[in-house]
Parts: structure tokens; sequence; C-alpha cells
């Protein structure tokens, strides 16, 4: 199992091809797959062969792999992606998230460190290493976006990391509004932030319909649109008339806040005063934010001036680089931030 994206997977697929190598799939998941196969051939055993596929794999990675008798953790040596230990009795688990080991009745242990192999055997950590060193940068974008808000990621709590999210925002793009309402489900803890920073009642300003997926992986941009309709409705009763503070986690493209806030207007909202818990989005994630092209990210196409108005909110406000790095200073590790400033923790 595998959560991230190579930078050097069209090489090592390559490699592996010329040397009689027949896939089945796309996925990078497949390649590192073969690489530990192949050094398996060479290695005394399987977490020598994951330790030496480690050496030739380039970019973001928390793995698992399954032997008939061990089990065994890897993550790069940055940390782009998240993974961690639990246990309950005699038996371990691994998982990309602390929220999954509560769900399932287990105790949190640690999280497995950037670079680090972790081997479990007969129900015990048998041995950990760390197998690689770099400079240490988690995803921010799990902070802001992707996590479950009642997971713990490095030490820091991410419902906490969007609650001060939402204060820096109030304190760095303020309003004078009668309600703040966040956008479910990742907008709703920085919108409580932002009320409690600013003094403005919180109110329920959507319903969501739950069963509708995550509306910016959709292939086509009337997709993606039908799947915002579907997705929220907005709540008359709590936003007619009033001023109102709508905070979201993110602009990608761009299609769903020019929905949102017409969806407000016709709700009947007298102000929609946008505000976003993540900066611009400007540059392609090459370790495995799935967001597209960099010429169809709207930051890049507008000023930010224009992307107020063309949301057709009455004001328009990002939290900061710095603004957010401070709101997830309580990370033990450092923060990648390449896709609002370009700057990789590795070459790409």
């Amino acid at each position: 199992a595998h959560n991230g994206n190579l930078v050097n997977a069209i090489e090592l697929r390559k490699e592996l091809e010329y040397t009689g190598a027949i896939f089945q799939t796309t996925i990078v998941s497949e390649v590192i797959a073969y690489h530990i196969a192949r050094e398996r051939l060479k290695a005394p055993n399987v977490e020598g062969a994951v330790k030496n596929a480690m050496k030739k794999i380039k970019g973001a990675y928390a793995l698992v792999v399954i032997s008939p008798r061990k089990m065994i953790g890897a993550r790069d040596p940055f940390g782009l992606k998240p993974l961690c230990i639990g246990k309950r009795d005699n038996t371990y688990v691994l998982a990309s998230e602390s929220c999954a080991l509560d769900s399932c009745g287990f105790r949190f242990v640690r999280d497995i460190q950037p670079g680090e192999a972790v081997l479990i055997e007969d129900g015990k950590v048998v041995h950990s290493e760390i197998c690689l060193r770099a400079p240490h940068s988690l995803c921010v974008f799990e902070y802001v976006y992707f996590a479950r808000p009642d997971s713990v990621l490095d030490g820091l709590s991410v419902y906490e990391a969007r609650l001060n999210m939402g204060r820096m925002l109030a304190r760095e793009h303020p309003v004078e509004a009668d309600l703040v309402c966040g956008v479910p489900d990742s907008g709703l803890e920085a919108a409580m932030g932002y009320s409690l920073e600013s003094g403005i009642p919180i109110a329920t300003g959507f319903v969501k319909n739950r069963y509708i997926g995550r509306s910016f992986i959709f292939p086509t941009q009337a997709q993606r649109e039908h799947a915002v309709d579907l997705k929220l409705n907005p709540l008359r009763a709590a936003v007619e008339g009033k001023r109102v503070v709508l905070v979201d986690d993110s602009i990608v493209r761009g299609t769903t806040c020019d929905r949102i806030v017409a969806a407000m207007r016709r709700a009947g909202a007298k102000e929609v005063h946008l505000r976003i818990s993540s900066p611009p989005f400007r540059h392609t994630c090459y370790f495995g934010t799935d967001i597209g092209s960099e010429e169809n990210l709207i930051a890049n196409q507008l000023s930010i001036s224009d992307i107020e108005k063309k949301t057709g909110a009455d004001t328009l406000g990002y939290i900061s680089v710095a603004g957010l790095l401070e709101a997830c200073r309580g990370s033990r590790l450092g923060l990648c931030t390449g896709c609002f400033t370009g700057k990789y923790t590795t070459q790409v």
C-alpha cells in the first residue's frame, strides 16, 4: 500500500521494462512493488529489500509492505506523507492517520519518522532504522485539507491547526459582518477560529450532501460544477439578510467558490466576504496532491482582485504563507509549501 507520488517513477519504470518487466497498471505503486521484488533477489530478507528500494525511489511515499510473516512501514526521508503506528493487546497496525487507530480501538504509539523503516513480526516491533536522511518537510496541505480534523500528525492536532488558520485569517483580513460560516467540511474548523478571534458569531451556512465526493478531482469542469451543486445547499434561515464571512480551505480551479458565493446570494445573504485558509495555489504538486496543470489554476490566470470579482464576493482574503506556517508551527516537522511558493523539498 502506497500513499504519495514519485518524481522518478518514469525513469524507474523504463529501467524495469528494459530488463523484462511487464506492468499490469500505470500506477506508481506497482513500480515500487517491482523494485522491492527485484531487490529481494539480492537481499537476505524482505526488510533489506525495502531498505535498498528506498535508496532508489525519490519523492513522497508512505509504504506498508506485507510478506507472509512480516509487516514493514516506511516513510520517505522528507516525511512528505504521514504514517503512524498503533497497538491493541499484541497486535500492531500501521495507518496514515491517527483517527484510523481511534476508529478501530487501537492506541496511538508514535509516528514513523521521515526516512525510517519499521519491521513488525510476531506482534512486536523487532527493528526500526533511519535509512535515509533529508530536511524534514511534511505536506502542509495535510493540515489544510487532506487529513481528518480528529487526527494528530507529527505532534500537531489537525483541528488545532485549522482553528489557528481561522484565527490568523481574522487578523490578516478583518471585516465587519454578522455571521461566520464555514464551507463543509474542511472549512468548518477555520471558520470557528475566525469567529473566536473576531468575535463574530458562527452559524451553519450550508447543509452538505455527504454522499458526494471531493469535487476538485472530477475530470471535467461540467462534472465539477454539478458535484458542487449536489453537495452543498445554503441554509436560507441562517443567512438571509446577513453580512456573511464565508470560510473555505482553498481555491484551486475556482469551480467551487463561484458557485457557493452565488448560492449564498440566492439564499438572501446581504454581503459575502470570502476567506481562504490557504495561500493562492500557483504551482503543480509533484508529490501526490492532484491539482492539475498550472495553467488551470485560477491564481495563475487572474489577480486576487480579479478572482474576487469572478467569485462575486464583496471581498476576498487568502491567508499568507507566513500566516499558514505560523498556524502550523506546532508540527515537529518542517512543512512543504511548494504548491504555493514553487520551492520544493527535492528536485522535480
